[in-house]
């Protein structure tokens, strides 16, 4: 060391570091060092050569850049004495790795160092090699470190030992010349040397099956011998764990054992005896007989084995789930879910314990056990199994109660043993986790119900009965509905009683006040108020002497500020007020639909024949998509999709009481369509009319009244447009809206703002009446990665002359393959002059990783 060298010591730099108050106080220190370590290495000084590297390793180890001192580590390593070769060794371990070139210019002093006379500079080059070690170096030095296997100090065949598993790894082509030099390792005394000759040979077997054969004839008794040796001894206090000797020469015998085994009935046979010793000796009080057993377990249920030893490791696992420990339980849950493959009936056994994982505090605990739980059901146990569920279902957190009821619908789907248990079990899933449990779910019910029809009055009495308690649960409240209005004659008049039930009395009204609630209450979604408005609009038929108040209640939907509730209670009202002759058979119940086909589509094995995707939506004014008419009516059938023949004019003349049968000649209208779904578009006035249709005079099929002479109560309720329109209107109320070009302002397309690998960013605009300076926007973000993004976020800035306000998205996560929104607010005060134009910046999280997009949007609509 030079005595008159100004370089700072190691300790002394880590003292000043630790000493900063700041990142920014850091970073000037790190500078100031890096600049003195490069004037050193400049000077090209020997003799603080080592004092440098040591300080560049502190400094990577802070995240700091330290390439530039790469080199240093290859001359230290070059160097002849030991202390300079020990930190370049580390030096080369922390700052380089297998993918940078340097290394190649080290391959000749490993060389060199592994034929070296000093077995520590051997054994420094064996660890560097075992942990940078590339394919290249491994070809080069391979015949260096299989001669080291074989060296007479026990370290350095330890460590040779390891170093050839890295080598293996990285050329698996080596394999075959360690075969050898790996089977006399296993009959090693030392310890350190037996587990990584146990490691290598375990290597082998997974890369090489020629090895694998090789292990599995010469080798199998001999680790029987060993295992069996290390169980049996006496204490040993320099290898002792807990009481137990060795626990990870143990593991890696039992992980070895099991290759050999899987698949091999002999060695399987062999190893039977030992593995039943393993599993009844070792203490589970302690987590390394634990860890013991469990690897035993692992093995058993890999090797070919009789069911005896398999029974005897399911009843260790059950142990394991009375342990307080989670992670003990939780691997034992896994192993089970392994094993009920093996063996179903031993895992019943321990049916009990598991359901109560399912009450454990621990998320994931939960979690696992009600996938084993859904695993251990079967046609005998599913009653029991499912009551224990729902029992839990009513205490569950809320967090897991959507997991818990989804598992208990799909047990009671695919295991129930009759219609009446199924309906009994899913009323009660809906009483307590209703908001949780999926539409397709309820759709199923639905079918199940309108199927049996030897229960439609017990199930329509036992729902009316639930709402009433568990009115908050909004899918429960949807089946009932759409029950009361399809068999609220049935709850009336207690029709199919059945001997298991109680009396009830139920009214009229008390049917329509549960109705009136789910369209009154503040909570309820669009679908529910839109299904209870059919309901009423059916009880109507079947309860005529309260029609009065059903009709009160429709029309104050009227004044709704969703537009589907306006649009409805506008149609139903005038069905109910004006058109009584055919209110019974537009309300007639539901066809009943075939549990099989609904299934198949359900699962996805049988395409639907008319699919709500392949259909295009049909445009109302307002921008409000409507359902295709071939679903709304029940017209799900492929003869719909083919030109009407006359029996398909002589259905609508059925339906409606009119005669189509003119020719377009003499009523003055468009040709016959070319589909049923166009036919009833004309029918019911939706869609653009066309310029034939705009010169013909309005035409009421089913009202005999002049809207000219009517009353101004009459007038209101047709909302007649001033506008003459030539569109069959179906019932009185359905002449097309103004559009929106008139009411909002001029129309502008939608545009894609942004767009890159994983996310899609679209706007669509609106203006405020009377105030063409201000802009609406809609920004649509549309995910087209297939991973999730959290904590999302999207800022947005303008120029000057304009002035923007962001109202708070939908959300924050973006899911795989979905979208959120958020609505935006510019206005132009150089509106005419100057157009819209933003920049914008989007933040968000993808598997713990922050991502941030940027971008410029000039493609706006010009008139801005």
């Amino acid at each position: 060391m030079n005595p008159f060298s100004s370089v700072t010591r190691l300790r002394d730099m880590i003292r000043s570091i630790r000493a900063c108050k700041t990142a920014a106080e850091e970073r000037g220190v790190v500078r100031k060092e890096c600049a003195e370590i490069r004037a050193s290495i400049n000077e090209n000084d020997p003799h603080d050569r080592h004092r440098n590297l040591a300080k560049l390793m502190f400094i990577h180890m802070l995240g700091y850049p330290t390439h530039f001192g790469q080199m240093e580590c290859l001359k230290l390593i070059a160097s002849p004495g030991f202390p300079e070769k020990r930190i370049g060794y580390l030096g080369l371990m922390l700052l380089l790795d297998e993918r940078q070139e340097v290394l190649m210019l080290v391959t000749n002093s490993l060389k060199q160092d592994l034929n070296h006379t000093n077995q520590y500079v051997v054994g420094l080059a064996l660890c560097a090699l075992g942990n940078i070690c590339s394919a290249e170096m491994a070809r080069d030095l391979a015949p260096e470190v299989e001669r080291l296997i074989q060296f007479r100090d026990p370290n350095i065949r330890k460590k040779a030992a390891l170093c050839s598993t890295r080598i293996v790894r990285k050329v698996p082509d080596l394999a075959e010349n360690f075969v050898n030099a790996a089977s006399s390792l296993l009959k090693e005394k030392h310890h350190g040397v037996l587990i990584t000759g146990v490691q290598l040979c375990y290597e082998l077997c997974t890369i090489n099956d020629e090895a694998l054969e090789f292990f599995r004839k010469k080798c199998t008794e001999g680790l029987i011998k060993t295992l069996k040796d290390i169980t049996n001894s006496a204490y040993q206090p320099e290898y002792d764990v807990a009481g137990i000797t060795d626990p990870f020469l143990h593991i890696r015998l039992l992980k070895l054992l099991r290759v050999l085994g899987q698949g091999d009935a002999d060695a399987s046979d062999l190893m039977t005896d030992i593995l039943a010793q393993v599993a009844t000796r070792t203490e589970s009080n302690k987590n390394a007989g634990n860890a013991v057993l469990y690897e035993c377990v692992e093995t058993i249920m890999a090797i070919e084995d009789t069911s005896s030893l398999r029974v005897l490791a399911i009843n260790i696992l059950g142990r394991f789930l009375s342990n307080r420990d989670n992670n003990i339980r939780y691997v034992a849950l896994n192993m089970l879910m392994k094993a009920i493959t093996f063996d179903d009936q031993a895992v019943q056994r321990h049916r009990v314990t598991i359901l109560e994982c399912v009450k454990d505090p621990d998320a994931s605990i939960r979690k696992r056990a009600l996938e084993l739980v859904s695993l251990l059901v079967n046609e005998n146990n599913v009653k029991q199994l499912t009551k224990e569920l729902i029992d839990y279902l009513e205490i569950s957190d809320e967090d897991f109660k959507e997991d818990l009821s989804a598992k208990i619908c799909s047990i009671v789907e695919k295991f129930s043993p009759e219609k009446i248990w199924y309906i009994d079990q899913m009323l009660k899933v809906l009483s307590e986790a209703g908001k949780f449990v999926k539409d397709d779910v309820w759709h199923a019910l639905i079918v199940v119900i309108s199927n049996a029809s030897e229960l439609h009055g017990y199930t329509v009495r036992a729902l009316y009965k639930a709402v009433l308690t568990y009115s908050e649960q909004e899918t429960l409240v949807r089946v009932a509905i759409w029950c009361i209005g399809e068999y609220g004659d049935l709850l009336v008049n207690n029709v199919g009683m059945l001997g298991i039930e109680d009396p009830v009395t139920v009214t009229e009204c008390d049917a329509v006040d549960v109705v009136e609630d789910a369209i009154t209450r503040h909570n309820s979604d669009m679908t529910t108020k839109a299904m209870a408005l059919v309901a009423l609009l059916k009880l109507s038929s079947r309860f005529p002497s309260i029609s009065e108040r059903i009709k009160d209640i429709i029309v104050k939907q009227k004044g709704s500020l969703l537009l589907e509730m306006q649009q409805r209670a506008i149609e139903f009202n005038s069905i109910v007020d004006r058109h009584k002759n055919i209110s019974s058979s537009l309300v007639e119940r539901m066809p009943v639909v075939d549990e099989a086909t609904f299934n198949a589509r359900r699962a996805g094995s049988l395409p639907a024949s008319v699919s709500s995707m392949a259909k295009p939506s049909v445009s109302i004014p307002n921008g409000v998509a409507a359902a295709p008419l071939v679903d709304l009516l029940d017209l799900d059938s492929d003869d719909i999709l083919a030109p009407p023949s006359s029996s398909g004019a002589d259905f609508l003349q059925d339906l409606l009481g009119v005669d189509l049968g003119s020719s377009p000649a003499q009523s003055g209208a468009t040709p016959p369509p070319k589909a049923g779904t166009d036919l009833l578009l004309d029918i019911l006035s939706i869609g653009a009319p066309s310029p034939a249709q705009n010169s013909a005079s309005p035409i009421d099929l089913l009202s005999t009244a002049d809207v000219n002479n009517s009353s101004p109560s009459i007038a209101l309720d047709t909302l007649s447009s001033p506008a003459p329109s030539g569109m069959f209107d179906l019932l009185d109320g359905l002449s097309p809206s103004p559009s929106k070009e008139a009411t909002n302002g001029p129309a502008y397309p939608p545009i894609v703002a942004y767009e890159s690998s994983s996310l899609k960013i679209e706007f669509s605009f609106s203006k405020t009446p009377g105030n063409p300076q201000t802009t609406n926007v809609q920004a649509t973000f549309i995910n087209l990665s297939p991973t999730t993004f959290t904590d999302f976020i999207f800022q947005a800035a303008v120029p000057k002359f304009l002035q923007l306000h962001l109202d708070p998205a939908s959300g924050n996560m973006l899911s795989a393959s979905g979208n959120i929104t958020q609505n935006l607010r510019v206005t132009n005060s150089q509106h005419g002059k100057k157009s819209l134009v933003m920049r914008m910046k989007i933040g968000y999280k993808v598997n713990g990783k922050d991502v941030l997009e940027e971008g410029q949007i000039n493609n706006f609509p010009r008139g801005l």
